[in-house]
């Protein structure tokens, strides 16, 4: 099978705008609805995107490989994306990151004290959600019971005035 730049060139550009636009939403914090996840499924649309691209493109591609200023930003790239692999993050993550990480796993009784409220007042809003709460001791986190559904229970227990 022949591919054709008819199509791969036009997958690899309309992948690659929706990877920059969701990239730099997700970047500066301003994604939202199924931008996150956009960015990451769809990602494989680019990868399919770039590989047939290459294909349909090979003697250039092996030309870009022979010239110095190829081999360099390749190069420069690929040890990038190893440093990526082996350079331990410093500081724990971002600072929102770190907030909500703080508050799944601090007991019900405490933040329920943030917000200044009796903890059966919390307690009250996770169980109308529809999450079982055994005790004020127990964190978000084990109230979610799963990944997913820690931000309905953030939501629940931190409701916006």
């Amino acid at each position: 099978m022949t591919i054709s730049r008819n199509w791969a060139t036009p997958l690899t550009i309309g992948s690659f705008l929706l990877m920059a636009v969701t990239g730099l939403l997700m970047f500066f914090h301003l994604d939202t609805g199924l931008n996150k996840a956009a960015h990451e499924w769809l990602g494989w649309a680019m990868v399919a995107g770039v590989v047939a691209h290459g294909v349909a493109n090979g003697p250039a591609f092996v030309r870009h490989l022979k010239q110095p200023v190829g081999r360099v930003l390749i190069g420069v790239f690929a040890v990038l994306l190893i440093g990526s692999f082996l350079v331990p993050q410093q500081g724990g993550g971002s600072p929102a990151g770190l907030a909500i990480n703080t508050l799944t796993h601090a007991p019900l009784s405490r933040v329920a004290a943030l917000r200044g409220e009796p903890v059966e007042a919390l307690v009250g809003r996770l169980e109308q959600a529809g999450f079982t709460v055994q005790g004020p001791d127990q964190n978000l986190a084990s109230v979610a019971g799963d990944r997913e559904q820690v931000g309905k229970a953030l939501r629940a227990a931190l409701p916006t005035p």
